[in-house]
């Protein structure tokens, strides 16, 4: 009943407008199981086929989210049933999403991700492939050939820095903030940003006290891998 106990502890720590994604990689089905009993409904999967058979095994009121780097040929695995993916960091990846989406006559909310670390090894785009990411949207819902009509942009993603030093990673929690409010006045049919997804175990107070209103919590709930 541990993972009961974790969860119910974090919900109650979190403001109303947070949505908790529940990081369940690597875990068995039967520990996600305890925590969907114990009433969570958002489950994040790193591995999109790892995330299939979980989809497969387990009850269909679940919302899956991607949260790991995605592959363009592996969407077409999870176009049939994800909720929300929350990496997407390329426009090429964005077009093989609709495209897929669209095959299976779905639109898929996604985010974009935004490199704010200082690491080599995280994913996301810069401000200005933001920007020219962003536009390519608005033209696409102006066109009369609304090409990306199969996917819905709702807010922006980033990670921080793997790093103890707090003051870091607030200011990269609040840069990003800064980034999402500059743009969160876009409103098309398939771009209104209104999630901040920022925030992970170790670090998700911090990233709610920064403007976060999704936060990715796996060990704290699950126990460490």
């Amino acid at each position: 009943m541990l993972i009961a106990q974790n969860l119910t502890e974090i919900k109650s720590q979190l403001p109303k407008q947070v949505t908790l994604v529940a990081v369940s990689k690597t875990k068995p089905v039967a520990d996600l199981m305890e925590a969907y009993n114990a009433g969570q409904r958002i489950f994040g999967e790193n591995k999109i086929q790892e995330m299939t058979d979980k989809w497969e095994d387990m009850p269909k009121d679940i919302e899956w989210h991607m949260i790991g780097h995605v592959q363009t040929n592996k969407v077409k695995y999870m176009a049939p049933y994800v909720s929300l993916i929350h990496g997407v960091d390329s426009l090429k990846l964005l077009q093989e999403i609709n495209k897929q989406a669209a095959k299976n006559n779905r639109v898929i909310d996604c985010l974009l991700q935004v490199y704010i670390a200082e690491e080599e090894s995280k994913f996301g785009l810069d401000e200005q492939e933001l920007e020219e990411m962003l536009n390519k949207l608005l033209d696409s819902a102006r066109s009369d050939n609304k090409t990306l009509k199969n996917i819905r942009i709702v807010g922006l993603m980033g990670m921080a820095t793997f790093t103890e030093n707090k003051d870091q990673i607030e200011k990269e929690f609040k840069h990003l903030k800064t980034i999402f409010d500059k743009h969160k006045t876009l409103n098309t049919e398939h771009c209104q940003l209104n999630t901040l997804s920022m925030g992970m175990s170790g670090d998700y107070q911090l990233a709610i006290s920064c403007g976060s209103t999704m936060v990715r919590i796996g060990s704290s709930i699950f126990g460490s891998r």
